[in-house]
């Protein structure tokens, strides 16, 4: 998965945030990591999908109800639900009522989608249908185990 920085896009400065009377400050700054959190049923389940089919490596595990993995340069926090807290007094956390409505998908760019597809296949990954070739790009998706959407694309040849 590549991330892009604002930095890195042509002409672009990092944004600045103001604090207080006038102030001003940098952001991102280095050291500034993305998290994606993912609710999911299951944690161990979970884990093992992350960590087994796709690869990724358990950083660290809280007490069943969290867990943490690394994967391709992008922290992955897998939570189970719960209720609102102090902090977000209105939010809930449940994972994907309907796995056939995405509000989010995470996307793997790949050198050889066909390649990935079956080696995904073949850890356990349940695709909704074999790559497509679009021209532009070769494309497939599959879900988690919570129906959290996943795709695989290869830049067309």
């Amino acid at each position: 998965m590549t991330l892009w920085r604002r930095e890195d896009l042509p002409g672009a400065r990092p944004r600045r945030a103001r604090y207080g009377a006038g102030m001003t400050a940098e952001f991102p700054v280095p050291g500034v990591e993305l998290t994606v959190l993912l609710v999911v049923s299951d944690i161990d389940r979970s884990r093992s999908f992350y960590a087994d089919v796709l690869g990724a490596t358990v950083y660290r595990e809280y007490g069943g109800s969290s867990c943490v993995l690394q994967f391709q340069g992008v922290w992955l926090l897998l939570v189970t639900g719960g209720p609102p807290t102090e902090d977000k007094p209105t939010v809930s956390f449940a994972p994907p009522a309907d796995p056939d409505r995405a509000s989010h998908e995470l996307t793997m760019r790949v050198p050889d989608c066909q390649a990935a597809y079956e080696t995904l296949r073949a850890r356990g990954a349940q695709f909704l249908t074999p790559p497509k070739d679009w021209g532009g790009e070769i494309r497939a998706f599959f879900r988690d185990p919570d129906g959290h959407l996943l795709e695989i694309s290869q830049v067309g040849r």
